[in-house]
């Protein structure tokens, strides 16, 4: 019954979720294969911001970085995407172009480190010496120290795969609202009422907030100061010769890498800028620069796109998934910063799983929401590059 003083309720659900990027959608498939009726609601284009616009690499660019909240989620999805991406392909037609491409890291800063994390995760590594670089990835600018090599690592192809994700979502009946950004979230004695929004308002049993870098924005009247904050990055497309380089390519903070077509990706640019992601002339430098300079066949390859999104930055890019102290039918899946759609299915999984009283893929306790954020070390929002 509508509570005294509201206006009717235009639509009403089990499961209201608020963001449709990758975070948002698995997790209305995850609650949706449970029998729950979920709408989705974006203020833009389902799929179309952070998950977008990043380049699609099932992993961090050094996991030996990591704190192990991440790591546990990495983990999980990277078991679950070939058989994600077989189900989405089965289902929609839409091929996502999961491909094991290998990641080759050059110059690694902390070798030992390294060797001592793939050790104790597990996880297949190669000390690749200069001349077999050469050999292997002749394309290659020289280089005089070892690389490592990590050849599980993955990639998708990310807009594809959104495709395919918000395809399959539709067939399975979940509604989505375009166009619907929130601007009011009413909230009475630890309960979300209802959200409104410029398509009208929705209620629901529960809420879920997974609206990456502007999560903190819509939570601020009942979550104050949140710790996810935009952090913009922008990208390079080149089109290339098909073979040019075979694998991921990662130096110090930046990577190449190649699509099954020929596209070369070339990223990434850390910034702090707020909501400004309008690509510039400045990050289109340093981005030719460093493609170039790795892969000198670049210089003469066209450049057919550069763009830029907003990653979800958040303390130790550890996100928080789970249910909000003060208000017990709102939950969180956000913060996830530059590995969203790595950890995307585990983090759909958990947030369900939470949502749905079931025992959780791995510890919650790592990704909890705060009740209030203190910040005593003065970290920004993104302090994991």
């Amino acid at each position: 019954m509508p509570v005294k003083g509201m206006r009717q309720a235009v639509k009403s659900t089990d499961v209201l979720i608020i963001g449709a990027g990758i975070s948002g959608l698995l997790a209305a498939r995850e609650l949706a294969a449970a029998g729950l009726s979920v709408r989705i609601l974006d203020k833009g284009l389902a799929g179309r911001e952070s998950s977008w616009a990043g380049g699609g690499i099932l992993s961090p660019l050094c996991p030996w970085r990591m704190p192990e909240a991440v790591t546990a989620l990495c983990a999980w999805s990277q078991q679950r995407y070939p058989v994600l991406v077989a189900e989405l392909l089965d289902a929609t037609g839409l091929d996502p172009e999961w491909r094991q491409s290998g990641l080759l890291v050059l110059q690694p800063e902390e070798p030992a480190v390294a060797d001592a994390w793939c050790a104790a995760h597990g996880v297949p590594r190669e000390w690749i010496e200069p001349a077999v670089l050469a050999s292997l990835e002749p394309r290659l600018a020289p280089s005089s120290l070892p690389a490592i090599c990590l050849p599980e690592v993955a990639q998708v192809r990310n807009p594809r795969l959104l495709r395919a994700i918000l395809a399959d979502a539709r067939q399975r009946g979940i509604a989505i609202e375009e166009g619907a950004g929130v601007t009011t979230l009413e909230s009475r004695d630890g309960k979300v009422l209802r959200v409104v929004t410029a398509k009208g308002t929705f209620v629901a049993e529960t809420y879920l907030v997974t609206a990456g870098a502007w999560s903190a924005e819509i939570l601020r009247a009942v979550l104050p100061n949140l710790p996810v904050a935009p952090v913009k990055g922008q990208m390079l497309a080149f089109r290339a010769p098909v073979g040019l380089v075979d694998h991921i390519v990662l130096a110090g903070d930046r990577y190449l890498i190649p699509r099954r077509d020929g596209i070369v990706l070339c990223g990434s640019t850390v910034e702090q800028r707020r909501f400004d992601k309008v690509p510039d002339a400045e990050g289109r430098r340093i981005l030719l620069e460093f493609a170039r300079h790795w892969l000198p066949a670049l210089a003469d390859a066209e450049v057919i796109g550069h763009w830029a999104g907003l990653r979800p930055g958040s303390p130790k890019g550890i996100p928080f998934i789970g249910p909000t102290p003060a208000f017990s039918n709102l939950y969180l899946s956000c913060g996830h910063f530059r590995n969203g759609l790595t950890m995307a299915p585990a983090s759909a999984r958990l947030v369900a799983d939470l949502i749905l009283g079931r025992p959780p893929i791995v510890p919650a306790k790592p990704y909890g929401v705060p009740q209030g954020w203190t910040n005593p070390d003065n970290e920004e929002a993104s302090v994991e590059r």
